[in-house]
């Protein structure tokens, strides 16, 4: 048990040198540890070591991996900053430190907590591996909340997990981690919520088992016929919290037509399509349900088709065709990417990280207009975890926004100086007013006029809070109210 043959196990071709940093640092965690006890009573070096064995399910490098296993021992005062720079090299140093010094959320007050996600973004900005430790790091401890001595505290960081770490999980485009990060910590968060969708569960899950597997085999059946070989196929049931997710705006649970889905996993692109056409051909799909992810990819990165369909016994169910880098991709997310496949200890890997996604080079600039801590950790929700929305420009660029955002939103997307000159739009070849609300796949094209300036109604139709902070600063800056019409006095 906890023994470092389990992580290594899960890496795929390691270098003598990976496996000997590893070694190393799983060694140097052991003995930092030893004696020390968690909440829930079990040695706490579990708690590093499944965060290291999450990192390695993930395929991440043996530096993140060994950063793993080590990220608690500097706060923790096992270790010196000094020693471990000797021992594992800068990297590794950065990365606990990412972690632990600028990313701890063990915080007293909001202030605090949002100064620590501040830091957290700042650190991610010069490596992503800081922000998968930590989501590896929140994982372990969210699957361990039961042994938490208090209820509040097991609610705070389980509602902190479901509104924080999950959502970056998923900008990420790590759905596996996603859902398990959402699963483990609804039951804590929302203990009524979760008790209602699991019975829920239960009786959908009686219906469509009996039906999915039957559908599986026709499909199967219906392949073989045209030559198509499919690399897997299998089926995969909706997590718990995301049903619920959708079951508060469905009402209604038949409604749901993804409960359960086919995944077939093709060789090549030319192969989904053509999958796509034999399903078609066997089933008819429901109408306004087939979305194609692989020609218009989400920001994340996220590739597949997908589809839903009448199977002719009274059951409707999705399928989901994509190819095997796909499947890794949508699993794995930005991790597939990070992921080296050089070999040799001296190929250089840390370029791969040092990339910046745009949504966090978006709220570190965002962040410096926000002076208090609760109108952080609010906008933070609003502009970059909520549901979101991805419209085109004419010439194809995906600008992803937050739902329910506007042309208003999508110009100051765009650029500040559009934003601020804007006077009028056209959605998907049509002239639309600038309060329309914005749906996923518009083409949105601004009209722009030096003589257009932001009015206060502006602020009535903006989600963004870049739009928000914009439009104030003009009319701060050009009040035109009233008062400035009347005579001064004295």
């Amino acid at each position: 048990m906890n023994n470092v043959k389990e992580i290594l196990n899960l890496i795929t071709d390691p270098s003598p040198g990976d496996i000997a940093l590893i070694k190393k640092a799983y060694s140097a965690a052991k003995k930092a540890h030893e004696g020390q006890t968690r909440y829930t009573g079990e040695p706490y070096f579990c708690h590093v070591f499944e965060t290291a064995k999450t990192l390695a399910e993930l395929h991440m490098d043996a530096e993140t991996i060994s950063a793993g296993l080590l990220h608690d021992s500097i706060e923790d005062k096992h270790l010196s900053e000094d020693g471990v720079q000797k021992e594992f090299g800068e990297d590794i140093l950065f990365l606990i430190n990412g972690v632990t010094k600028l990313g701890k959320l063990e915080y007293k007050g909001m202030r605090r907590h949002a100064e620590s996600l501040r830091k957290l973004f700042i650190a991610t900005s010069q490596d992503m591996r800081v922000l998968i430790i930590r989501l590896a790091d929140r994982l372990h401890n969210v699957k361990t909340l039961e042994g938490h001595p208090t209820e509040e505290k097991r609610k705070r960081i389980a509602m902190e997990t479901l509104e924080v770490f999950a959502p970056l999980a998923h900008r990420l485009g790590m759905w596996h981690l996603q859902g398990e990060l959402e699963d483990n910590a609804f039951k804590y968060a929302l203990p009524e919520e979760y008790k209602k969708t699991a019975e829920l569960f239960k009786q959908k899950i009686k219906f469509d088992e009996r039906f999915m597997e039957k559908a599986r085999r026709s499909l199967q059946k219906e392949l073989a016929k045209h030559d198509m070989k499919p690399v897997a196929m299998s089926y995969r049931i909706k997590r718990l919290y995301s049903l619920y997710k959708k079951f508060t705006y469905k009402k209604n649970i038949d409604e749901i037509h993804d409960f359960v889905a086919i995944r077939v996993i093709v060789e090549n692109v030319e192969d989904c399509y053509r999958t796509l056409g034999i399903v078609h051909k066997l089933w008819r799909p429901v109408p306004d349900t087939i979305k194609d992810y692989i020609a218009m990819p989400k920001p994340n990165g996220y590739q597949s088709l997908h589809t839903v369909v009448f199977t002719g016994d009274g059951g409707i169910v999705e399928i989901q065709i994509r190819t095997a880098q796909m499947h890794e991709e949508a699993e794995f997310g930005i991790a597939s990417h990070l992921a080296y496949k050089e070999v040799g200890d001296s190929v250089d890997k840390s370029h791969k990280y040092k990339a910046t996604p745009t949504w966090i080079k978006q709220i570190l600039e965002w962040q410096k207009g926000v002076s208090e801590s609760g109108e952080f950790l609010e906008h933070l929700k609003m502009d970059f975890f909520k549901n979101r929305v991805f419209v085109f420009t004419p010439t194809g660029d995906v600008i992803d926004l937050p739902e329910e955002s506007s042309a208003i939103d999508f110009a100051y997307a765009i650029h500040t100086d559009v934003g601020q000159h804007i006077s009028g739009a056209k959605i998907n070849g049509k002239m639309s007013s600038l309060d329309n609300t914005l749906n996923n796949g518009d083409i949105v094209e601004i009209i722009t006029n030096k003589n257009s300036h932001p009015t206060s109604k502006w602020l009535k139709h903006t989600k963004t809070t870049l739009a928000n902070r914009h439009i104030k600063a003009y009319l701060a800056e050009n009040d035109t109210s009233i008062f400035n019409f009347l005579p001064k006095i004295g």
